[in-house]
């Protein structure tokens, strides 16, 4: 009875939904698909705009995301943005991408990708003593290395208050070049390394000087044998005076003193040797075409060949670090162990007086007398009498202290001048000149503020001149090679020397103010 009963409830139910669905008109179930399916295409174009702005979105974020990773220095790689084929993937992506964005936001302690610190740790190793242009790896097939190093010294200097006229000691009368200029002074740019071997060292020297308007452009082949022996040829600085043997431009001043640049020779081409035969004694030897042949043709330089030798010992260690500064005159980076220097230097030379031009090169100077004639000048030792040719001589011996910021560097120069040959009769047969340069600095502030004293003398066969001054040395960034400089100096008794790229001109005398800038990476 039960089962009849539910059966016929079944049955009565299933006939009253049949019977309403066909009690419909077809006109009602035709509207009604109608509208389904209109709904539905709506929501799919909906749906697609939606997805499209999305994936533009998508699109840009990855490049965002991917700008700051390479900003970032990461060596990963660049996400790949493409469009979603599923609402799955779009979320898959998006989780992906917070996850990148909030890593490069939010820095850990601990770096999620080594490939990153290498990348960074490369950029900075390419400052090493200048600056690395390039380097093959370890072991590589050929061996090289590329760096470029500059020096520019921008200086204002100002000698208008010396005297207008000097006068040398036969009574002769000369004008007094004044200045009163800002110049770009010296700017040096070298490029240098090994290549083939680490043994193969070389360099390219391009060397300027807009206050003499000149350019000199310059090259180096040498082999290093051991750390005691090196042979190299090319343009060098002649070794008769420390300033000529790699302490440019860290001396205690931003320039040479007078006594300095009227006593030592210039530069030329030649071959030099050099090394550490033992620990803290070093030596520089060289073989040249003369004092001074910077922009002088080679028809011009006579047939003698110049010697020139130095040699300097550091008994209580390095006089600086390793590096481009290390023979720095000041105590820069305060060393708390006393750091000594002494050195000497010997110079010979057969000069002509066509050999000896002052083409006004960088660096370059032509031989003075001590009134501030040059000594192959018409008339320097009597009127109207041309010296041709002449032995030029000189010693130095120099010596310097460093401890905890203080700094005291000195040198004494000998100069001989003989076997004359003139067209004319000479009143004598040779001439002698001796003087001192002197120097003491400190770091009130360390790396930071340097106060400093200098002075020279020259005795001279024919005059006595002599100088005196003071400065403060800034370093404004934590580095020993970018600085800014303010000097005053009085020269008394006439600079016995001229030169375009120095503070002196001959017979310059009263107070010389400079401002300097220089930077030398």
């Amino acid at each position: 009875m039960r089962m009849q009963s539910k059966s016929s409830v079944f049955s009565a139910t299933l006939l009253m939904g049949l019977a309403v669905a066909y009690g419909q008109s077809p006109d009602v179930v035709a509207g009604n698909l109608t509208s389904e399916v209109t709904a539905l295409k709506t929501e799919n174009i909906a749906l697609r705009e939606q997805l499209s702005r999305v994936e533009e979105q998508q699109k840009m974020l990855l490049e965002v995301v991917n700008d700051l990773k390479q900003r970032l220095g990461s060596s990963a790689i660049p996400i790949a943005g493409g469009p979603s084929s599923s609402s799955q993937q779009n979320f898959a992506a998006a989780r992906e991408l917070a996850t990148s964005v909030t890593d490069i936001a939010v820095p850990r302690t601990q770096p999620t990708q080594p490939q990153s610190v290498s990348a960074l740790q490369a950029i900075e190793n390419r400052y090493r003593d200048g600056i690395i242009i390039g380097e093959a790896p370890e072991g590589a097939e050929v061996p090289f290395l590329l760096r470029l190093q500059g020096t520019t010294q921008v200086r204002y200097i100002n000698t208008i208050s010396s005297q207008d006229f000097f006068t040398d000691h036969l009574g002769v009368t000369y004008a007094v070049d004044k200045r009163n200029d800002i110049t770009v002074n010296r700017s040096m740019m070298v490029f240098g390394g090994y290549v083939f071997s680490k043994r193969a060292q070389y360099s390219f020297t391009v060397w300027t000087s807009a206050g003499a308007a000149s350019i000199v452009v310059a090259g180096n082949i040498g082999w290093q044998f051991s750390k005691a022996f090196t042979l190299t040829g090319g343009y060098f600085g002649v070794p008769g005076s420390r300033s000529l043997v790699g302490t440019f431009p860290f001396f205690t001043a931003n320039d040479r003193t007078m006594a300095d640049n009227f006593f030592r020779p210039g530069f030329t081409q030649g071959v030099v040797m050099n090394g550490q035969p033992v620990k803290g004694l070093n030596y520089l030897a060289m073989i040249g075409n003369g004092l001074n042949t910077l922009n002088i043709a080679a028809n011009k330089i006579d047939t003698n060949l110049l010697v020139s030798g130095s040699v300097w010992w550091e008994p209580l260690g390095d006089y600086g670090p390793p590096g481009r500064s290390r023979n720095m005159y000041d105590d820069y980076f305060s060393s708390r162990k006393v750091r000594i220097r002494l050195g000497t230097s010997f110079t010979r030379s057969r000069e002509n007086r066509f050999s000896d031009l002052d083409q006004s090169s960088p660096e370059n100077t032509s031989i003075y007398n001590s009134d501030g004639v040059k000594a192959f000048a018409t008339g320097a030792f009597a009127p109207g009498v041309t010296l041709q040719d002449a032995t030029y001589k000189m010693s130095a011996i120099d010596y310097g202290l460093k401890w905890n910021g203080l700094a005291v560097n000195g040198q004494y120069f000998f100069r001989w001048l003989n076997d004359f040959v003139a067209d004319g009769p000479l009143p004598l047969a040779s001439t002698f000149d001796h003087g001192n340069e002197l120097s003491a600095s400190y770091f009130v502030k360390p790396k930071k503020l340097m106060p400093y004293v200098r002075a020279s003398w020259v005795r001279g066969q024919f005059r006595d001149p002599y100088e005196y001054g003071a400065g403060l040395r800034w370093y404004y960034l934590p580095t020993e090679r970018l600085w800014l400089n303010a000097e005053l100096v009085r020269i008394t008794g006439g600079a016995p020397y001229s030169g375009a790229f120095t503070p002196y001109n001959a017979g310059i005398t009263n107070w010389v103010p400079m401002l300097q800038a220089y930077i030398a990476f």
